[in-house]
């Protein structure tokens, strides 16, 4: 072997080494029923039969995944085999869910309800709420949900008995705290939620169970075409980042909920995502801005770089291993990897069907 083919073949084993990782990215497939499987950046699989995926969203728990489909059905499956396990359809339409150790709980649309299942999707509790549910969160023993259509958050104690199933019962309701709540967040011990049409954010004390408004100053509001959504990547160490309803702008606040100020942003945003680092913000966009995302200096708060691609953005992740921030293009049926060391768009991942939600599992 000469010593140039020699070099040739280290540096590629080197650049293997550094490129490989733990990280397994599973994409949903809007319109297919389906999510890809997506390894060092080449697609790998297809998991087919997941339902309806136009509000699919999936999570991990420990060595388990879990996905809700829109029509309302939770799978359970494996990230490591990328086979389905089981499944167990709760309502005509499931919108969000969370895993402890012991169960899964999962919001729902229709039949307005809320359903507790053990972690192998077997059903424990239904409790009906007559609204449509939203924005679940777990605190300690409590679960925590928004009622959109009873202006409520609904606070509930696992009453469990040693031994037993877990059991909801009712601890705490807090009525008329705005209009049409849509999404909330988790923050240490405060749960954080926005409305559809009042100007202010709600935030319930789990410590205390008090509820506060922290108003907004909104400009006057544009139709809302796809609804802000909230999430852990907002909140940073120091600060809250909350999309205005109908505004072109991302509102900043401490963690103490004092205002410092808002970024104005090219349209209404939809996903406000922080990098691991919490150092920068991207943030997507609905209506004539679906294409573009922008990227915002969370220390400076200035906007650094906008990507505009050939198609709707409908989600962005960021890797936790790499300086990567993947980015979904619907329509044009493709991931997009930028580096984030540099601000250039690295890669295009083709092969998959209508991207939508990308969500990251990291091996052991």
């Amino acid at each position: 072997m000469n010593r140039f083919l020699h070099l040739m073949i280290l540096c590629a084993v080197f650049v293997g080494s550094v490129t490989a990782g733990s990280e397994k990215i599973f994409v949903v497939e809007r319109e297919s029923n389906s999510v890809a499987v997506v390894v060092n950046d080449l697609p790998k699989s297809h998991i087919k039969e997941m339902h309806n995926m136009n509000h699919g969203v999936i999570k991990f728990y420990q060595d388990d995944g879990y996905l809700i489909s829109r029509d309302g059905y939770v799978v359970r499956f494996d990230p490591k085999t990328e086979k389905k396990l089981n499944e167990y359809k709760t309502s005509k339409s499931a919108i969000g869910f969370v895993i402890d150790d012991d169960y899964v709980a999962i919001a729902n649309y229709d039949d307005k309800s809320v359903d507790i299942l053990t972690r192998d999707l077997k059903p424990i509790q239904k409790i009906v709420t007559g609204s449509r549910n939203v924005g679940i969160k777990i605190y300690k023993n409590y679960l925590i949900f928004s009622e959109m259509d009873n202006d409520k958050i609904t606070v509930l104690q696992n009453t469990r008995q040693k031994g037993k199933d877990p059991h909801f019962k009712i601890f705490k309701e807090f009525e008329n705290v705005g209009v049409m709540p849509f999404d909330a967040m988790i923050k240490e011990n405060m749960y954080i939620n926005g409305f559809f049409a009042s100007p202010w954010f709600g935030v319930v004390d789990l410590e205390k169970m008090e509820f506060s408004k922290i108003k907004l100053e909104l400009d006057d509001r544009k139709p809302v075409l796809k609804v802000p959504h909230f999430g852990f990547w907002s909140l940073s160490d120091s600060k809250v980042f909350i999309p205005a309803v109908g505004d072109d702008k991302i509102f900043v606040y401490t963690k103490e909920f004092r205002y410092i100020s808002s970024i104005k942003t090219k349209g209404l945003p939809v996903f406000t995502s922080l990098s691991p680092d919490k150092k920068y913000l991207a943030v997507t966009f609905s209506g004539k801005d679906f294409p573009t995302i922008e990227i915002f200096d969370t220390k400076t708060l200035k906007k650094i770089k906008s990507f505009t691609f050939d198609g709707k953005v409908l989600h962005v992740r960021w890797s936790n291993e790499f300086a990567k921030l993947y980015v979904s293009v619907n329509d044009a049926n493709k991931l997009v990897v930028i580096d984030t060391n540099y601000w250039y768009l690295s890669k295009e991942i083709f092969g998959i069907k209508k991207p939508s939600g990308i969500f990251i599992y990291r091996g052991k």
